[in-house]
């Protein structure tokens, strides 16, 4: 094992003590030259000393503001590696690529959708298959028809569709809405998504039970509230 008295850090930390050493003896120094000057002479002194603790607040500031940025560094770089590490949790649970994983992750949190509900309800709408066509005709990921996609994104083509991430943010901007629309009751607004808001207005109006199990299957286990305020 090397010499700790001979390593970089050891002769680091005596060059360091040494600087400290160094400015105590100029205070001490600055103290003492203050103390012997004439009485009557006390206003030059003090502005004798003006430059040096000037100096020194100076470099303190420029201190503070390198170890301000370097926590802002640190932070980053702790978001990227939460985000890295739920993205891989992600992508091994539903045994998806992680681009695809990253795109839904950050699509979600983007829209104000909980990503853990969004996970689910890509899961159970398309099984993460972005050219899933159902037999009524929706379309890609989230399982959006081209009606109310346009509705969201004016002009948008059914082949637009079929773009994970147009999907991805076309419909779960349409959940949120549909969460906020409906007072945070999640089953409820997912079940609206499923089976769209004139039907399920039509089945409650006649008095039939709209609820077809789709609300429980995506929500089965969750406890979260949707979404992201």
């Amino acid at each position: 094992m090397q010499n700790p008295r001979q390593s970089y850090v050891h002769r680091g930390d005596r060059a360091r003590r040494w600087s400290r050493i160094r400015k105590t003896l100029l205070v001490v120094g600055l103290i003492a030259a203050v103390a012997i000057l004439p009485r009557e002479r006390p206003t030059e002194a003090i502005a004798s000393a003006v430059p040096f603790i000037s100096g020194r607040s100076d470099a303190s500031r420029e201190l503070q503001q390198q170890l301000d940025a370097a926590r802002g560094e640190l932070d980053l770089v702790k978001a990227q590696l939460q985000r890295a590490d739920t993205v891989m949790m992600y992508s091994s649970r539903y045994k998806i690529g992680a681009d695809l994983a990253g795109s839904i992750y950050d699509i979600a949190l983007a829209e104000g959708i909980d990503p853990e509900l969004g996970f689910r309800v890509v899961n159970v709408e398309s099984e993460f298959n972005p050219h899933a066509i159902s037999s009524a005709g929706a379309i890609g990921l989230t399982q959006v028809m081209p009606s109310t996609a346009r509705y969201f994104r004016k002009g948008i083509t059914r082949e637009g569709l079929f773009d994970a991430r147009t999907n991805l943010r076309i419909g779960f901007r349409y959940l949120r809405g549909l969460i906020k629309d409906y007072g945070g009751n999640v089953k409820l607004a997912l079940l609206v998504y499923n089976r769209g808001p004139a039907t399920v207005a039509s089945l409650q109006a006649r008095g039939i039970d709209p609820r077809n199990g789709y609300g429980r299957l995506v929500t089965k286990g969750y406890t979260g509230k949707g979404v992201i305020d």
